[in-house]
């Protein structure tokens, strides 16, 4: 009974330590920067001639291409990234994962995705997916 009090005792401990505030990242870290996709869900993406990007303009403008180009207003809150009014071509592409990537960051931005940025490495996440993106250049 004693060693269960203490253990009990112990996790609440803890469980105080841990911190559970959001990574926060800020439009001007993003701003002027173009990332290109190297995984998802784990995944290695193969870079091609046009690898998958995602750009950042004024004022958290979104723009990029998946299999097709896409544009819109991004909105970050709190670590997290919005793009409720996306735009894109629909065109469907002869690489079915490139069609799949398109569904997928729509699908993220609409509903919203946490972000972190970690030195050159960029991660768009929800609970099913997860973006991973290297720094490629600045934007103007």
């Amino acid at each position: 009974m004693n060693k269960t009090i203490l253990l009990l005792a112990a996790g609440m401990l803890l469980a105080g330590c841990v911190n559970t505030s959001k990574v926060t990242v800020n439009a001007s870290q993003l701003e002027h920067h173009r990332f290109v996709l190297e995984s998802v869900n784990g995944k290695n993406i193969p870079a091609g001639k046009t690898p998958p990007e995602l750009s950042f303009g004024e004022k958290m403008h979104l723009s990029g291409s998946m299999c097709n180009r896409f544009t819109g207003q991004g909105k970050l809150s709190e670590g997290e990234l919005k793009a409720k009014d996306l735009v894109m071509t629909r065109m469907m592409c002869a690489d079915a994962q490139r069609n799949e990537l398109d569904n997928i960051l729509s699908a993220m931005l609409s509903t919203g995705a946490q972000v972190d940025l970690t030195g050159d490495q960029l991660t768009l996440a929800t609970a099913e997916q997860s973006l991973v993106y290297r720094l490629s250049d600045l934007v103007n």
